[in-house]
């Protein structure tokens, strides 16, 4: 399912994350390159908090990229995960710089920058037991 902002931009690395389980959440908080309004990131991460369901959240990929943290090994070797953040090619570049590359088909990427917070977290709760859909 591509977002109609972009037809040529898929919205994630594979149309569908190929999981026997539901997906793992990785949230991005971009703390520190402040290139997602505030509204948004602070919307989603409400909603993930009120939804029940279980949520990693990081200060800024961007920083863990540069410094090659561990987590993010971890992270990619894992797969099955949602990564609410910025633009899918940015953050598949950023895992890529930390020499942990993602696998496709393994990882959907969501984009806080350009779709709503409502989309963001429908979409990253897909397939919860747990999740509310009301704010």
């Amino acid at each position: 399912m591509a977002n109609d902002h972009d037809a040529t931009m898929p919205d994630r690395l594979a149309p569908e994350p190929v999981t026997a389980q539901p997906a793992r959440i990785l949230y991005c908080r971009c703390a520190y390159a402040k290139v997602i309004a505030p509204d948004v990131k602070d919307e989603v991460l409400h909603r993930l908090t009120r939804s029940g369901a279980a949520f990693e959240a990081v200060p800024d990929l961007c920083e863990m990229s540069a410094r090659r943290d561990p987590a993010l090994k971890r992270l990619a070797e894992e797969g099955g995960i949602r990564i609410a953040a910025c633009y899918p090619r940015a953050v598949k570049w950023l895992f890529s710089a930390a020499q942990v590359p993602l696998t496709e088909g393994t990882v959907e990427i969501l984009n806080m920058r350009v779709d709503s917070a409502g989309t963001v977290v429908e979409r990253l709760l897909e397939g919860c037991s747990k999740a509310e859909e009301s704010s």
